[in-house]
């Protein structure tokens, strides 16, 4: 922290995966640069109060192996999913967060999670923001802070993570998908990735699915309703283009866009039916 106040324009860097890219096409010049990579004690992760506190360090290779997923499914299913070795073995979860591309394959989940950043600042000032409010910009980070911790509530419930490419492998999401259930509240979350700058919570359509489950039974849902989960998400995340005031024609929405909203109708609904199941 000493460094970063000592140099305002420093930019903070761990695995600089999107940092070292933005670098290459010459859309970022940092002043200076200052290595977390070293520091062991965001490295790993512990348990408090019924929550993980995730080090920011933490690499997408180490949120992929079996004892980390058996904590946090989804996490883990979007850390495997986070591009080739190369990426997964050098990019950090504090990293994908600040970073706030659409197409972070871990932001969804932390949305649907309802985690939170533990910010550290300069003379050991410490402040928690919740990751729904860094995403939508209405709160960022100050000079001189870096995200220390992610706490991750163990809901210890079904949860899934899903994402489609533009092609075979590895690759950025056309869109994503995370839906985690919580028999604790009777609730349904689902967040959708890479289809606006940041992932977006279908509120409505998770009130309606969670109505129709028999959360004191065996938590089935027909495939028509599964179906309609998907529609209602994709509608309210991907939604018909306003008619004009004029009462002229009313616009179509793109072929693009028409595909993008079928890929999310078709996320949600495995989503939520691997869930279930």
């Amino acid at each position: 922290m000493s460094a970063l106040s000592a140099m305002p324009a420093a930019v903070p860097v761990s695995g600089g995966t999107d940092l070292m890219a933005s670098v290459n096409s010459g859309q970022l010049r940092p002043a200076a640069l200052v290595a977390l990579g070293r520091i062991s004690e965001i490295r790993g992760w512990e348990y408090q109060d019924g929550h993980a506190l995730l080090g920011a360090g933490l690499t997408h290779a180490r949120m992929g192996r079996p004892d980390f997923a058996a904590l946090i499914p989804a996490l883990a299913a979007a850390a495997r999913a986070a591009g080739p070795p190369q990426v997964r073995n050098a990019g950090t979860l504090g990293g994908n967060i600040v970073s706030a591309s659409p197409t972070g394959d871990t932001l969804p989940v932390l949305a649907a999670l309802e985690a939170a950043l533990l910010v550290a600042g300069p003379d050991g000032a410490r402040r928690e923001i919740p990751v729904s409010h860094l995403l939508t910009g209405m709160e960022m980070l100050r000079p001189a802070e870096i995200v220390g911790h992610v706490r991750v509530p163990l809901l210890h419930a079904p949860q899934t993570f899903l994402k489609a490419t533009g092609r075979t492998g590895p690759g950025r999401a056309l869109a994503s998908a995370a839906v985690v259930l919580d028999p604790a509240r009777r609730g349904v979350r689902c967040a959708i990735g890479a289809v606006a700058p940041m992932p977006l919570r279908p509120l409505e359509a998770e009130r309606w699915v969670a109505s129709l489950i028999d959360w004191e039974g065996r938590r089935e849902l027909a495939p028509e309703a599964l179906t309609a989960f998907g529609e209602y998400v994709a509608m309210a995340c991907i939604p018909d283009p306003e008619p004009p005031e004029d009462g002229g024609e009313p616009p179509v929405l793109p072929p693009a866009a028409l595909h993008v909203r079928r890929t999310v109708a078709a996320l949600a609904r495995r989503g939520l039916g691997r869930a279930l199941a």
